[in-house]
């Protein structure tokens, strides 16, 4: 009976010690992330030769893009292009082939309930997102939220010509395992 406890004792440590270093990794992956990020806006901003536009961005996969700030809950993020564990892993992940801020289409940013979007639930309608790019800063203020199942993609698609940033994240939020929905927030551009 002894050996039985002692095993489950080390499992146990063994999972806890698993988690911790995860959480670690996810975090420092992260931090680095919001660091490429803040470089990449300084970099722009101090260069006055090159005034990027939406024309010259052409993120590839991995790339970090730039910021999501979201004020209400004191919130600094990193986009991050893609939207596969890797790209998820280091920030917020921007939908390929959906839009960027003044392509007057959908944009949609994704993100893990348990790490970048740990506080999503907090916010209400009429707070703001605030997309931070090389070629610009574009503000979005809350409309709307709704539920999905997990496997829902009718959420992905075209808005034109109205700009609409969707971003979204598991639910519910205390879901321990993977999520059975999805938590959808949309938010139009503010000018």
């Amino acid at each position: 009976m002894k050996v039985i406890s002692y095993l489950f004792i080390i499992g146990g440590l063994t999972l806890l010690i698993y988690g911790g270093f995860q959480y670690w990794q996810t975090q420092t992956a992260q931090k680095e992330s919001l660091a490429s990020a803040y470089e990449l806006l300084e970099k722009e901003k101090t260069d006055e030769e090159i005034q990027p536009t939406i024309e010259d961005f052409n993120p590839q996969m991995g790339e970090t893009i730039g910021i999501l700030s979201i004020p209400a809950i004191d919130a600094q993020l990193p986009i991050i292009e893609g939207t596969d564990e890797d790209e998820l892993e280091k920030g917020v992940g921007h939908y390929k082939g959906t839009a960027y801020p003044t392509q007057n289409d959908q944009i949609v940013l994704s993100g893990h309930r348990d790490t970048v979007f740990r506080r999503m639930g907090e916010l209400e309608i009429g707070d703001y997102f605030i997309i931070k790019l090389p070629y610009g800063e574009f503000t979005y203020e809350i409309e709307s939220t709704k539920i999905v199942d997990a496997d829902d993609r009718t959420i992905i698609g075209s808005t034109a010509p109205d700009e609409v940033l969707v971003v979204t994240t598991c639910y519910p939020f205390s879901f321990v395992g993977s999520a059975p929905d999805r938590y959808i927030i949309y938010a139009k551009p503010i000018y």
